[in-house]
């Protein structure tokens, strides 16, 4: 399992905790420095069903770059090749294993997802 995450998020941070609480084994890696690659990214869009919530849509680079209103007419493949190109792009915490993933920390879902 491998959880992306910033380090002065604290969604993450809670996140992370979370997870060693729950003594379950992650991999951390760092959302801006190593983003998820586009496969991972097309993976998660099948778990969370809708493209918007793969993006930080309250962060600056999402407004400074207009993506509310360019995503309503970009494909898949480009938000995909874009997101994958910047990690402050993508909604964090970012978890994702073999078979199951999410984005955003809830506890709930997280332990619905994980138990």
């Amino acid at each position: 399992m491998k959880i992306y995450t910033y380090k002065k998020c604290g969604a993450c941070r809670k996140a992370i905790k979370w997870l060693e609480e729950q003594g379950i084994a992650f991999e951390e890696l760092a959302i801006r420095e190593t983003p998820p690659n586009v496969d991972e990214l097309r993976q998660m869009l099948e778990h969370v069903g809708d493209l918007k919530k793969l993006f930080n849509t309250s962060g600056m680079d999402y407004r400074a770059l207009g993506m509310k209103d360019k995503l309503l007419s970009m494909s898949a493949d480009e938000a995909f090749e874009l997101l994958a190109s910047s990690g402050n792009l993508i909604k964090r915490p970012f978890l994702i294993d073999e078979d199951k993933g999410t984005t955003g920390f809830k506890e709930d879902i997280w332990e619905a997802l994980l138990k």
